[in-house]
């Protein structure tokens, strides 16, 4: 490390910052893999995380096309150099991984690859990875070269804050998926709550409208009516709770999509006009899209089952470097400082946390007959 110049340590600062900017795991891999390979000057680059069945959970590789990749057909197996790597737990430095007995050939679409560093990724004592490069460009054409002890010392540097982004991203996926669990859980006990008090009172007002039949039609004709609207007001409570409990599909669709297509069946399940709109936003970190997706539902659930509201607009657009959610209403309103417990009903101090723990902030404008709006604000995009 102490001969290569102060661009090269430059170099080594940028990598291990982009290592920690990412939290999806796929995302810190990837980084991972074009700064080994870059600051390094290979041709290829790659990065396995293995599995409990003897292959990889996670293959990435840097310098390989897409078309390649495909050609070249199913992940590798833990098997020579790589099982060595996992196993061995000790870095391996080969002028031609060919010639190494433990070189058990690849398919026909592979590479070919000739002088080769890898070394595991270690979290204590566990084994989670295994990094690798393969060809090290030569400054000239004639001149041969190989890997060099520098190298293996700068390789081993990225290994280890590689275990510490690694780790990191774990714990944070971990985390969403707690989340999750427990926003499903809300879901289910406001849909139990919710549904069960509607179907109690449809069966009562029915009751009621048999025995009055034969007595008092005209009665009978108006609790007839009752149960009728409550019957719409279950199936509306039935249609939103479905679209909140349906899985997101942040990681597939991103936020723009994914608050399209629940506009749409919101739209279509409510008397309300429910509209979208988007305007310059692009990708956002998953936290902060997943944190807008909620703050959204919350919105829009209020707007359509308790404000009243005919038209309900829903906006992405930027601001000042950062990105704005804003849920717009024309319904009943409320006085936001009335009382805390409004405040608890609506879930604004739930919006207010989401907002918060993603570096935004939340504002609320109402009033009594003068709609709603609530904003979001977070950085970026």
């Amino acid at each position: 490390m102490s001969h290569r110049p102060p661009s090269g340590l430059a170099a080594v600062s940028a990598a291990l910052l982009a290592m920690s900017r990412h939290l999806e795991t796929r995302d810190v891999l990837k980084t991972i893999v074009a700064s080994a390979r870059e600051l390094l000057d290979a041709e290829y680059a790659a990065l396995g995380v293995p599995d409990d069945h003897g292959g990889f959970a996670q293959f990435v590789v840097d310098g390989v096309s897409d078309e390649q990749w495909k050609a070249i057909g199913p992940l590798p197996r833990q098997h020579g150099i790589l099982a060595a790597m996992l196993h061995e737990a000790k870095p391996e430095r080969l002028a031609d991984v060919r010639e190494d007995p433990r070189f058990g050939g690849w398919p026909a679409a592979h590479p070919d690859m000739s002088d080769f560093l890898g070394l595991p990724i270690r979290d204590g004592d566990d084994i989670i990875g295994a990094l690798f490069l393969a060809n090290k460009r030569c400054p000239k054409p004639e001149g041969t070269c190989g890997f060099t002890p520098e190298d293996e010392e700068l390789l081993a540097i990225l290994a280890q804050h590689a275990a510490i982004a690694l780790t990191n991203a774990r714990l944070y996926e971990r985390s969403r998926e707690l989340t999750i669990a427990e926003e499903r859980s809300r879901l289910a006990h406001e849909l139990h709550d919710a549904v069960s008090q509607k179907l109690f009172s449809l069966r009562l007002t029915a009751q009621a409208a048999a025995a009055l039949v034969d007595r008092d039609p005209a009665r009978a004709k108006g609790e007839l009516q009752q149960v009728a609207a409550l019957a719409a007001e279950a199936v509306d409570e039935l249609r939103a709770a479905v679209v909140e409990l349906r899985p997101a599909a942040l990681d597939e669709d991103g936020l723009i999509a994914t608050l399209r297509t629940q506009i749409q069946v919101l739209d279509r399940a409510h008397t309300a006009e429910v509209a979208f709109r988007s305007v310059g936003v692009r990708a956002l970190p998953a936290a902060q899209e997943e944190a807008l997706l909620r703050v959204s539902q919350e919105a829009l659930h209020n707007a359509l089952r308790h404000s009243g509201a005919g038209h309900v607009e829903v906006a992405l657009t930027r601001r000042d470097g950062g990105t704005v959610l804003r849920i717009t209403d024309d319904g009943s309103g409320f006085d936001p400082a009335a009382t805390r417990r409004a405040g608890r009903h609506l879930g604004l101090v739930s919006m207010r946390d989401r907002a918060d723990g993603v570096g935004g902030k939340l504002t609320v404008e109402s009033a009594p007959g003068k709609g709603t709006t609530i904003e979001m604000e977070v950085p970026g995009g």
